[in-house]
């Protein structure tokens, strides 16, 4: 196969194909919109397309369908057993209409086993699977200043690049799976890093301090963070509208945490912090709460200290 593609990345040349148009998902296809490409979609509840449509994009019945008329097909969902689905099982799947040399760009945080897999399962079929899953919540999808972590082919990202570039900034990672990887390292730091947030915050009205003062006071120092900067300002207003899903961390910190369970051969990493996260996440969703933000995080700290 080909690693080049003789034809650049254009608007309104290029066709783009999305599934997955949840609060992140519907706010990259939208900035893809303004951008000037021509987005077709597949929604399993289609009227939540509804605002897209409005903004020029085109509504197929299935995964199959949408990979038919597409250059590349975005996917950006819940969960590895989702991706799977809608990629590779069934006759209605994007692998079995993608047309040769076409692009699958998986953005889900799932399993890097699972994205090699796909990766394996395109090339057999004159394709390409990058798995790039992203960083920044939902005001970094909206501001298109998400952080993409890039793998697979690295001529195939490169050409990729013009449309990372409206969502965000790409970094290429390496071989297939990679991406995955890195974004479970990415959501170890986030997680240990909304831990600290949530916890000082609560020592801090428990001391009697202003938690605005108290933020200000501290941003600029070794505290600061962009964990701080997206969600301190929301934890105080007790904003927990979500960017992305508290049930999600559970996933997300749950495959670093159980790392070398999926596939022989690879190697268990120790890592208690992300332990505990993952069960401090689960007591949100155990609570109710797992459709919060990952801001939510607060509101077990708070009901541990009786708030």
């Amino acid at each position: 196969m080909a690693t080049c593609y003789p034809v650049p990345v254009v608007p309104g040349q290029t066709r783009i194909g999305w599934i997955g148009i949840g609060v992140m998902g519907g706010a990259m296809a939208s900035r893809l919109l303004s951008a000037g490409y021509s987005v077709t979609l597949y929604a399993r509840t289609p009227s939540k397309a509804a605002d897209l449509q409005s903004k020029g994009a085109h509504l197929a019945e299935s995964p199959a369908d949408v990979a038919r008329v597409s250059d590349v097909v975005f996917t950006m969902l819940g969960h590895p057993s989702d991706v799977r689905q809608i990629v590779s099982e069934g006759p209605k799947c994007i692998l079995s209409s993608l047309n040769p040399n076409g692009v699958i760009v998986d953005h889900t945080s799932s399993h890097p086993a699972l994205a090699r897999r796909i990766s394996d399962a395109a090339v057999e079929k004159n394709c390409w699977a990058v798995d790039a899953p992203v960083s920044g919540g939902d005001t970094g999808a909206k501001e298109g200043k998400l952080a993409i972590f890039a793998a697979g082919n690295e001529d195939v990202v490169k050409w990729l690049n013009p449309l990372f570039d409206v969502m965000g900034k790409g970094t290429y990672m390496g071989g297939p799976g990679k991406g995955q990887s890195c974004k479970i390292a990415n959501q170890i730091t986030v997680g240990a890093n909304l831990l600290g947030l949530s916890e000082g915050l609560v020592f801090a009205e428990k001391a009697g301090l202003d938690k605005g003062k108290f933020l200000e006071a501290i941003r600029g120092g070794a505290a600061g963070s962009m964990v701080m900067e997206l969600f301190g300002k929301r934890m105080i207003e007790k904003d927990f509208r979500p960017g992305g899903f508290a049930e999600y961390m559970v996933k997300d910190m749950g495959m670093g945490v159980d790392v070398g369970e999926e596939e022989e051969g690879e190697d268990v990493v120790v890592l208690p912090g992300a332990a505990l996260g993952k069960q401090l996440f689960s007591g949100m969703v155990a609570n109710g709460d797992g459709k919060l933000g990952t801001q939510g995080l607060i509101t077990v700290i708070e009901r541990l200290n009786c708030m």
